[in-house]
């Protein structure tokens, strides 16, 4: 397979593992790493796909957060469970408001996993982050991981 195709592969695969969760980014990293060839075009273009799935859940949070907040006030449950989800959703959107706080956990989330990168697009979205600044957090953090996990194969 030429380096065209196999990014095309692995970019296809990155969005598709960005958007679906059953299907998984770091198994096609390993593999494509053991195969040789264009391991780390594969490399890019899978934390490229990534990151444009992760930057549509990042817009549609982003898009849809007034109408999620809207539709939560008028569903208000128990008051103990709404004050129980403020304690909880207060410090994180805080959190994801700071740019000097904000992008750390968007590139230590895509690097390590924790917190999910999912749940941390999502967020990011509805606190108001840069999508330029997410984007390219988010873009180091998995170019990070995906070589990390490609490095064995390589060295071998």
């Amino acid at each position: 397979m030429s380096s065209l195709a196999a990014a095309a592969v692995a970019l296809g695969y990155g969005l598709a593992s960005a958007l679906v969760p059953v299907v998984n980014a770091e198994a096609y990293a390993v593999v494509a790493g053991h195969r040789g060839g264009h391991a780390l075009v594969v490399v890019a273009a899978l934390a490229l796909g990534q990151t444009a799935g992760k930057v549509l859940l990042f817009e549609s949070a982003r898009r849809g957060s007034g109408r999620l907040a809207r539709r939560i006030t008028r569903r208000r449950a128990s008051g103990r469970a709404a004050a129980r989800a403020a304690r909880w959703t207060e410090p994180i959107r805080r959190w994801l408001s700071r740019r000097r706080t904000a992008l750390p956990t968007v590139l230590v989330s895509a690097a390590v996993g924790v917190p999910p990168l999912a749940v941390v697009s999502l967020a990011a979205g509805t606190a108001g982050l840069r999508r330029l600044e997410f984007a390219g957090a988010c873009l180091s953090g998995r170019v990070i991981r995906f070589a990390l996990l490609l490095l064995p194969a390589l060295l071998t």
